[in-house]
């Protein structure tokens, strides 16, 4: 288990990497160029200037996330191919550099939605919130405004120029479904994965968080027979998945466990979080900590231990705790809370498995 942390890059994150090489086990930063426009290549030269100062600090940078998808290419549209060759040369360029993990999510419109940025919890926390009848009718305009409204920084998948496209965007859904969207992303895996197989590069793809439909729009990865189709679409090693227990999770239909089980061998990269599920299907976001929602954390970490899972795992969101101001989800000291419980978790079933074999 390779732990890293998730990091928004220079003057567009509240946590400096001077904070994050104090907490204990974290081998290597999550990065991205963040203020690149979706769609844009990846210049050689701005990807050399971040690896180079994150890479100052001790930590390495395997893995990337995210290389957004352009809407032209879950649309389908006349321009996709344009976008298509963009992807292929930044997959190229982050190669150079050494990454050998790009994760990314095929969401129309939407790479993730709350209600609420800053919920308040019975211990005096707040944390990201989703409630589900909200969202079944509200306009899609209040959610951007709320999400606008909670930070100044960066937050992927709600870009200004894409936000400020929303009703074109919604027009053009009405034309796709399910099918055509898995259509669509096929056509993208089988122009990315050569180049991806060339340059050794895993692309592993994010699910869809929620992991259902949200304002009419499809959602295709969404559990156990989504990963079984992907395979079916390519069995390239570059094919992968990014395992997140918090986005898939929030189905109840999700064992997140028996998923583990089953497809930590293709998961190059995994966030591991906790949410809460309520009856009527609203769901918010806790501690790490086992008991404390309804994601058995416990045992997707025996899980992960017991395959000798090599991969990358990072703590994802956290609770904003302490009086911490920060980027919804992205604080300091929660995630590192989560970083030290995985870690005792782990050495807790490595110990236990070196007990037997004396």
């Amino acid at each position: 288990m390779n732990i890293t942390f998730r990091w928004y890059g220079r003057g567009n994150d509240t946590v400096t990497l001077e904070h994050v090489k104090q907490i204990p086990g974290v081998q290597g930063i999550v990065w991205a160029l963040h203020q690149k426009p979706v769609g844009e290549v990846w210049e050689k030269e701005e990807i050399q200037s971040e690896v180079d100062y994150i890479q100052s600090f001790g930590f390495h940078t395997d893995v990337v996330e995210s290389v957004n998808v352009h809407e032209s290419i879950k649309l389908g549209n006349s321009e996709r191919d344009q976008y298509i060759e963009n992807y292929k040369q930044t997959i190229r360029n982050l190669a150079a550099v050494g990454v050998n993990t790009i994760c990314y999510n095929f969401m129309p419109i939407f790479d993730w939605t709350r209600t609420e940025m800053f919920h308040p919890l019975e211990d005096g926390s707040t944390a990201l919130f989703f409630e589900k009848a909200k969202v079944e009718n509200l306009d899609p305009k209040e959610l951007i405004n709320t999400v606008a409204a909670a930070s100044d920084l960066t937050l992927p998948g709600w870009e200004p120029e894409k936000m400020a496209k929303i009703s074109e965007l919604f027009e053009a859904y009405k034309e796709i479904d399910e099918q055509r969207l898995w259509e669509n992303l096929e056509y993208f895996l089988k122009a990315i994965l050569p180049v991806a197989e060339e340059c050794d590069v895993k692309m592993a793809i994010h699910p869809d968080d929620p992991p259902y439909s949200i304002f009419g729009l499809p959602r295709i990865i969404t559990g156990d027979q989504s990963y079984e189709k992907l395979i079916g679409i390519s069995d390239s090693p570059s094919n992968a998945f990014t395992f997140c227990s918090g986005s898939m999770g929030a189905s109840p239909e999700n064992d997140m466990v028996k998923i583990a089980e089953k497809y930590a061998y293709r998961s190059p990269f995994a966030h591991i979080r906790n949410v809460k599920i309520y009856d009527n299907g609203d769901f918010v976001e806790t501690s790490h900590y086992t008991q404390d929602g309804s994601i058995d954390v416990k045992g997707i970490v025996n899980v992960l231990h017991k395959q000798n899972y090599a991969g990358y795992v990072r703590p994802d969101h956290g609770r904003h705790i302490w009086g911490e101001k920060c980027r919804p989800g992205y604080g300091l000291y929660d995630r590192a809370l989560g970083i030290m419980y995985l870690l005792g978790l782990w050495d807790a079933y490595k110990t236990a498995e070196e007990g037997k074999t004396k």
